[in-house]
């Protein structure tokens, strides 16, 4: 008789918002996973099908409270909840359990970063130390052996894909780096808002958060930073449009085009979930739209050295849970592509 693999046991804190949601959705064609307990604070004690319809097909637990969760059944939790709510509820988790964090909680390295952008002291400066960048075409190894993973913010990793690379080669001015963003409503989360509520919202686009103030940008801070050995401060702003899913980022890049587009050609050409549109050709968010995939497109500026690089991913997937899933897939040992190759939704 053939012998079953023993799957892994996977918990989802925070299973009633949308990275919850959707971590649902890509788990359910994993081989290696078994969802064994949900949490929604607010909902407990309902099933998945009431709060979620579209994932009425999956034979699912019903959604609890954390602290009714039986942490020894429990190979490794996402956590999909509230920036802030992590870093108390991480704190008090068996020391062993391996988790992927989908929150802002442990993405900045340094305690006084946090406090600088989300306003308030970190509540576990002892795990943050342990904490790994989730960004997984950067950080495998570190990912593989950690125990904690926190996720990026889908912004951060959108304008990330283009400019680490750059920054890595020498290639851009980085002094010179200006990075316009656009994100579809589904990034400010299931919480109700009346600025999102769809006569609010439809039919108009507008940018938030100017003047260097989004949060994302501590992350940027501190991985080009990093990268580059000097501080390096890009412009940043961020627009809403009345679009689900998505998230396309332009660069303004002082460079020469062609040597930028073989650079990022090089680097990804090996990524199974990024692609580097042929030089001149521009991405669309309709064309990943539900997937894990990126695509990067590189056009000359009519001005010789400059360039405007785009990126577009779906910030629920790759920009989310579909990232948190690549570095469960390599923390539990599966391929790292497992229950991900899903293709784009179309039209």
């Amino acid at each position: 008789m053939q012998m079953t693999a023993i799957k892994k046991k996977i918990a989802i804190l925070g299973a009633s918002g949308y990275t919850g949601a959707e971590l649902v959705r890509l788990l359910s064609t994993h081989p290696g996973f078994e969802i064994t307990a949900l949490t929604g604070e607010r909902k407990a004690g309902q099933s998945m099908a009431s709060v979620f319809p579209f994932l009425r097909h999956l034979p699912l637990p019903d959604l609890c409270r954390i602290d009714e969760v039986d942490f020894s059944q429990i190979d490794l939790a996402f956590c999909a909840l509230p920036h802030a709510t992590s870093q108390a509820v991480i704190r008090e988790l068996p020391s062993d359990l391996r988790i992927v964090d989908l929150s802002a909680d442990f993405r900045l390295r340094d305690p006084a970063a946090y406090q600088k952008w989300y306003g308030q002291p970190h509540g576990a400066p002892e795990i943050q130390r342990e904490a790994v960048y989730g960004l997984t075409e950067f950080y495998r190894d570190e990912i593989r052996a950690a125990r904690l993973v926190a996720g990026t913010g889908c912004n951060a990793a959108t304008g990330q894909y283009i400019l680490r690379p750059l920054v890595e080669a020498g290639v851009i001015d980085l002094d010179e780096i200006i990075l316009d963003l656009k994100c579809g409503v589904s990034g400010a989360g299931r919480a109700l808002k009346e600025n999102l509520l769809h006569a609010e919202l439809s039919e108009g686009a507008q940018p938030y958060a100017v003047g260097g103030t989004h949060r994302h940008l501590g992350e940027f801070d501190q991985e080009l930073s990093l990268l580059a050995g000097r501080a390096v401060e890009i412009q940043f702003t961020p627009h809403l449009l009345p679009m689900n899913r998505g998230i396309l980022a332009s660069a303004w890049l002082k460079g020469d085009a062609q040597r930028i587009h073989a650079v990022l050609v090089e680097r990804y050409a090996t990524e199974r979930f990024i692609e580097v549109l042929p030089f001149g050709a521009v991405p669309s968010t309709h064309d990943v739209r539900g997937s894990n995939f990126v695509h990067i497109g590189v056009v000359g500026d009519r001005r010789p050295g400059r360039a405007m690089v785009a990126a577009v991913l779906d910030n629920l997937c790759k920009g989310s849970s579909g990232q948190a899933l690549q570095n469960a897939n390599l923390m539990m040992g599966f391929d790292e592509a497992e229950g991900l190759l899903l293709a784009p939704l179309f039209p």
